[in-house]
């Protein structure tokens, strides 16, 4: 990649105003607090932590199961910050015994949990462990925020979860869903920060695009009318601090991510502006949808209603009413079949997630669909006995029995530490 490409600026793309907050609201949330920044190697992750250190916080805990990404983020945020109190982590929000102990030692006050796998394509081929990641990981960072007292737990989700095509979307909407549960339940505050793609993170379309740039094309776009809500990392992360700072528990906050943007001419732009002309000196070839991508994204279903916040690029939306003990039962039997790397996995999921579209099997017009206590049938008629992996614990904690709800009630509605899978190890 020539200099001149590297000096691109990724705002240009948006063809629109860089997002402002309120940076007041921000530093009076974290400052002081200890702060929990699960996937805090990842792109969004590590922004939340560079943009939390900015603001005094007591202590900064960032938690990533990559060493790579978190060894760099350390190095730079002691040589920004050395005043700074900050503690690495290497682990798994999968691991039960892991996070249960991370949560016991350094008590946050606020957790934002940024830990998800979100390649869609990639995903596909390994839904089940979307499932466990996203969906368990999320369930089992909640119930350890809830447990050892966080005042604030804030989702990063995404617009993928609305009516989702893909397993890691209907995977982040059952993340909303948990989140929704457990702020019923808890004395923390759950909120959840939904928008869509942002500029120049890994994996994504940009970084790709400039890679083919530089090799001289061609550049590869799904399909002419493909569109993606974009936002720029640091819009993104400004804007889910703010969030927070608005939360009073069980909000889905939307971002306004301004209008959908189409790909090809996202493509075409930054070939220009990279100095070469598009369809001269780079070619664009169309290669089709990938399995579980939309033609274009959503930031609301139908159902849910927008409320204005005091900054008009972050609304509220009207959470879906579900049965929230059912949800708990059809977790554990998910749990199960997801530890089993069940071939069925997304009708499994299609039940809890009635928008989930699975290629060739129409929509479930209806809710849930699990039966309460029957296995779980394997292709070759086996029933299941929910054997696991070590590295991922039990699902509920031993001896514990809920934060007590919002109006002081002990306890959790349904608990699911009766349910012991073989080999659970730690």
């Amino acid at each position: 990649m020539d200099a001149g490409q590297q000096k691109i600026k990724l705002e240009a793309l948006l063809g629109r105003e860089p997002v402002r907050v309120n940076l007041e609201e921000i530093v009076g949330y974290v400052c002081g607090k200890v702060i929990l920044v699960t996937g805090g190697g990842g792109s969004i992750g590590s922004e939340l932590c560079r943009q939390i250190a900015k603001h005094r916080p007591k202590r900064l805990v960032v938690f990533d199961i990559y060493e790579n990404n978190v060894y760099d983020l350390q190095q730079e945020l002691r040589r920004d910050h050395p005043d700074l109190d900050l503690v690495v982590l290497i682990g798994s929000v999968r691991n039960t015994h892991r996070i249960q102990t991370v949560f016991e030692k350094y008590r946050p006050d606020i957790v934002y949990h940024a830990a998800a796998h979100k390649h869609v394509p990639l995903l596909e081929d390994s839904p089940d462990e979307a499932i466990k990641n996203n969906v368990f990981g999320t369930y089992k960072t909640a119930i350890a925020a809830d447990r050892y007292g966080a005042k604030r737990f804030v989702l990063i989700s995404t617009d993928k979860a609305v009516n989702p095509t893909s397993i890691m979307g209907a995977s982040k909407r059952m993340c909303e869903m948990v989140i929704q549960m457990m702020n019923d339940r808890s004395r923390t505050d759950f909120v959840a920060v939904r928008f869509g793609n942002v500029l120049g993170s890994s994996g994504s379309v940009i970084p790709l695009f400039q890679k083919q740039i530089a090799e001289g094309g061609p550049v590869t776009v799904t399909h002419p009318e493909v569109s993606r809500y974009f936002m720029t990392i640091p819009e993104a992360v400004l804007l889910v601090l703010q969030a927070g700072a608005y939360a009073r528990g069980g909000e889905i906050f939307v971002l306004d991510m301004g209008e959908p943007l189409k790909i090809l001419d996202m493509a075409r732009h930054l070939i220009r502006l990279s100095g070469l002309r598009p369809g001269i000196d780079i070619p664009i070839v169309f290669t089709g949808l990938r399995p579980g991508e939309k033609l274009n994204e959503e930031l609301l279903m139908h159902e849910e209603e927008l409320r204005d916040t005091p900054n008009k690029l972050i609304h509220i939306g009207r959470p879906l009413e579900f049965d929230g003990e059912e949800f708990c039962r059809q977790l554990e039997h998910l749990y199960e079949a997801a530890n089993q790397d069940s071939e069925t996995i997304r009708l499994e999921v299609q039940k809890i997630v009635p928008t989930y579209q699975v290629e060739g099997v129409p929509r479930r017009s209806g809710g849930s669909g699990w039966s309460q206590r029957a296995g779980l049938a394997q292709p070759d008629g086996h029933i299941g006995t929910g054997s696991e992996d070590d590295d991922e614990g039990t699902l509920f904690p031993a001896g514990y029995h809920g934060g007590g709800d919002r109006s002081g009630r002990a306890g959790l509605a349904v608990r699911l530490d009766h349910y012991r899978p073989q080999g659970e190890g730690i």
